[in-house]
């Protein structure tokens, strides 16, 4: 059996962070991911400038693909602005790696399936044993649902699902567009250029808000097709995007069971506004790996719950039937 003092289960944004700032304090730990990396992870790949910061990384001295924006191009239920201020991009596939490698952390590509809690520890699928615990494994992350699925339930309404494809394209327009609430989305939909000549595009919202409206996500995805065929920004590609989903911020602190914690995506930290869950990823990752080397607590309060707009924007509520006078 491989004992550590930390196992780290899940080896993205979250995952790294925590395992970055242990071995800084010389704490022992090992990287759980059932994927070996690089690997492609959908996502947008929008980081705001504290993720940056908040893992003591310059600009210029990251070595992939790095999107500068000075400006986000937002419609909000189709009021046009522009909102200035430093935006970075990155591809998730890139980004990942280089950050788990910079940890200097061992990564052990092994499919979690059983966790139990033991005499000072816990042991991992009988192969691997560590004191402490931290759940980075996404939306299905097994420790959240070993330890955590009963004191942090996930609310329905905080589900988001979406639809999404990242793929090399000669792009003309550099801009990043944001979409929100169109055509009734309880969400929004983006259109996002990175240097190295790839194109993100997506579209994100509310489970249950789709549900009850009679709407799916695939009509919002043939939508911003259609919109990115018409204003020129994607023509003559054929999409064959994919899905996944995740939960937005909660009012929880219900993120750390004796030795046990969870982080990012499996603790359900998306942003309210934008379900942005780099930086909320890193900074949880970070908070987990001080309270294991401090012995301080672990909360998320300081974790913003909206990336760029005020939460009344994004109350959408569903469409009622109507009734008949009779």
């Amino acid at each position: 059996m491989i004992k550590t003092d930390v196992l780290i289960v899940g080896g993205g944004p979250a995952g790294a962070a925590c395992a970055w700032y242990l071995q800084r304090h010389n704490v022992e730990c090992l990287v759980l991911d059932r994927e070996p990396f690089p690997r492609v992870k959908l996502c947008a790949g929008w980081i705001p400038p504290d993720v940056l910061a908040d893992l003591e990384i310059q600009p210029d001295a990251y070595p992939h693909s790095l999107t500068v924006f000075t400006s986000l191009r937002i419609a909000v239920r189709g009021l046009h602005f522009s909102l200035p201020g430093r935006q970075y991009a990155i591809r998730r596939v890139e980004f990942d790696h280089w950050l788990l490698q910079r940890s200097g952390v061992p990564l052990v590509t092994h499919h979690v399936r059983a966790i139990e809690r033991v005499e000072g520890g816990y042991v991992v699928d009988g192969a691997f044993f560590a004191r402490y615990l931290v759940g980075a494994g996404g939306t299905h992350c097994p420790v959240y649902r070993t330890f955590f699925q009963d004191v942090h339930p996930r609310a329905s309404d905080t589900l988001i699902v979406t639809q999404e494809e990242e793929f090399p394209y000669a792009y003309s327009d550099p801009h990043c567009y944001l979409w929100f609430m169109e055509h009734r989305l309880p969400g929004y939909a983006w259109y996002v250029p990175k240097s190295g000549g790839y194109v993100n595009v997506g579209v994100g919202g509310m489970a249950e808000t789709l549900k009850a409206n009679g709407d799916t996500i695939k009509r919002h995805w043939e939508a911003l097709v259609e919109k990115l065929a018409r204003r020129g920004l994607v023509r003559d590609y054929s999409f064959t995007p994919k899905g996944h989903s995740y939960y937005l911020r909660q009012d929880s602190n219900a993120l750390r069971v004796d030795n046990a914690f969870v982080v990012g995506d499996a603790a359900g930290l998306a942003t309210r506004d934008m379900g942005e869950g780099i930086g909320p990823a890193v900074k949880s990752g970070l908070l987990a790996a001080q309270a294991i080397v401090h012995g301080t607590p672990y909360c998320v309060d300081t974790i913003r719950r909206c990336s760029l707009l005020p939460a009344w924007l994004f109350k959408v509520h569903p469409r009622r039937p109507k009734v008949k006078n009779s």
